[in-house]
């Protein structure tokens, strides 16, 4: 049985509380991308996961895949299953790409095993696995708040559009990102500043981990740069990065010359 599971882009990001329990308040709007890695389950005697394709950074029993069987694997009992998973979206990109894997593995064990769970509870369970993992299983644009997991969901019209997706190659660490960020409010109300025309954005729409990427990473901060040189309307870093996006009029999308190892998506939402 195989899912496809797909990534996103945050459009603003705001880090505007420690937590007490070590998380931190958000603020930011999720946008699903249909770009996708890929994961099988088939019967084994062991669980066991085979990445193909791009290398995940750190220890494989650490991976969101695993994680979700053995959540559900300890209430349901469940057999052991082999994965595989063709991966094709970078690790580390701030694309949500880690936590989509965990979700999607929630969704395709609950078929796989005709477990019978709820979208509700497939929600509940997520969130155990990480912030971003509940909105794969709503999958929709939605504003975020709390530690990401509390979502309302929202109706963007990106039709005009081409989004232009850039990454450079480099894995950025949650952790390291979170711990050069000082929590603030923001400036301007996320949820007010995306109904504005799209060109407006670029005054009122931010992410706050830019400032520290950009500094330790002039390569990225560059990307942004050369998006806006070549006409984006708006653009940003996505996440905690590494990855930065550009919107442009659909109709005045120009060649891009970035080096030939930079990993470069056109998509049309």
């Amino acid at each position: 049985m195989i899912r496809f599971s797909n990534c996103k882009i945050n459009i603003g990001l705001y880090v505007v509380q420690k937590r007490t329990d070590g998380y931190h308040n958000l603020a930011t709007i999720f946008v699903p991308l249909p770009l996708y890695d890929v994961i099988e389950v088939i019967p084994s005697k062991q669980v066991v996961l085979h990445i193909h394709h791009q290398k995940i950074p750190g220890d494989k029993k650490d991976n969101t895949i695993l994680k979700a069987y053995h959540l559900l694997a300890h209430k349901y009992h469940l057999q052991p299953v082999q994965f595989d998973l063709l991966k094709n979206i970078p690790a580390g990109a701030g694309l949500g790409a880690g936590s989509a894997n965990g979700a999607y593995t929630l969704q395709l064990l609950n078929d796989y095993f005709s477990l019978q769970i709820s979208k509700k509870e497939l929600g509940s369970l997520a969130a155990s696995l990480g912030s971003d993992c509940p909105f794969f299983i709503e999958n929709q644009p939605c504003y975020a708040t709390q530690k990401g997991d509390d979502l309302a969901p929202i109706h963007i019209d990106f039709s005009n559009y081409t989004l232009v997706l850039v990454n450079p190659g480099i894995h950025i660490a949650t952790p390291w990102a979170f711990s050069n960020i000082t929590p603030k409010i923001p400036k301007y109300d996320l949820l007010n500043a995306i109904k504005e025309p799209i060109h407006q954005w670029k005054n009122s729409i931010f992410n706050d981990f830019e400032e520290a990427v950009f500094t330790q990473y002039p390569s990225i901060k560059n990307i942004k740069e050369t998006l806006y040189n070549l006409g984006a309307i708006y653009a940003s870093l996505s996440g905690t990065g590494s990855t930065v996006y550009g919107f442009f009029d659909k109709n005045r999308v120009p060649n891009f010359l970035f080096p030939s190892h930079y990993w470069v998506k056109e998509i049309h939402l």
